[in-house]
């Protein structure tokens, strides 16, 4: 028997054991296994190592997307960890190359993944506040949300946990340097079934040029003696 004699439930099952790039090497043989390629139902779960995977055209975005993860382990992640005021030219053109890649990722699945259930960000140095709200409203669905080595993260996130993170069960934001333990707190108050973890993050340097708050205490104090 050919493959493609295979009704529509077992070629999707077939499918479902492929990586991305087999998956698309498959689906140019023939328009049947092509067919089968752009079916939604293929696209429940999606997989990336690094930004360079979200520009290619081997899988596809839809309603039917439950569970993202994008997980960048590389060396080279620490190059985008690094306190924006500390960068050298080199470590600032390097990230310019892929700073909105992720951002703008997440943007097309707020606008095409409203099922979206569960969202993974590691070593996605890059990705804002405004995205993790964006997608808490678009995604009102969303239980888990799990968030390492972010190092944009803000309090602001963990406040749109609380207006609009209804359905969260599960939130993780392990190695986030900017946020407080006031905002952790703020959640454990206004959210106490979400599962919270917040391993190495309140206590750590924030993301912000210490002269610049040492200027602006002395600012306060000149105020306050006029």
């Amino acid at each position: 028997m050919h493959i493609t004699q295979l009704n529509r439930e077992c070629l999707l099952h077939l499918f479902s054991f492929l990586d991305k790039n087999s998956r698309k090497s498959l689906a140019r043989t023939c328009r049947k296994l092509l067919e089968v390629f752009q079916d939604p139902l293929l696209w429940s779960l999606l997989n990336f190592h690094s930004p360079v995977e979200l520009k290619k055209d081997n899988f596809l975005l839809g309603p039917a997307l439950r569970s993202l993860s994008i997980c960048w382990h590389s060396e080279r992640v620490k190059v985008c960890n690094v306190e924006d005021w500390m960068k050298n030219s080199f470590q600032r053109d390097f990230c310019n190359r892929h700073e909105n890649t992720v951002s703008d990722f997440l943007l097309e699945v707020c606008n095409r993944c409203p099922n979206l259930l569960s969202l993974t960000l590691s070593g996605c140095g890059h990705v804002t506040d405004d995205c993790i709200v964006l997608l808490l409203q678009n995604c009102p669905n969303l239980k888990t949300l799990k968030l390492e080595n972010c190092v944009r993260i803000t309090d602001q996130t963990l406040e749109a946990v609380t207006l609009h993170g209804g359905s969260l069960q599960t939130l993780h934001v392990d190695f986030c340097r900017n946020i407080t333990q006031t905002g952790l707190e703020r959640v454990r108050e206004q959210c106490p079934r979400v599962m919270l973890r917040a391993e190495r993050s309140a206590n750590m340097i924030p993301d912000s040029k210490p002269e610049k708050k040492v200027m602006l205490g002395k600012a306060s104090r000149k105020l306050l003696q006029l």
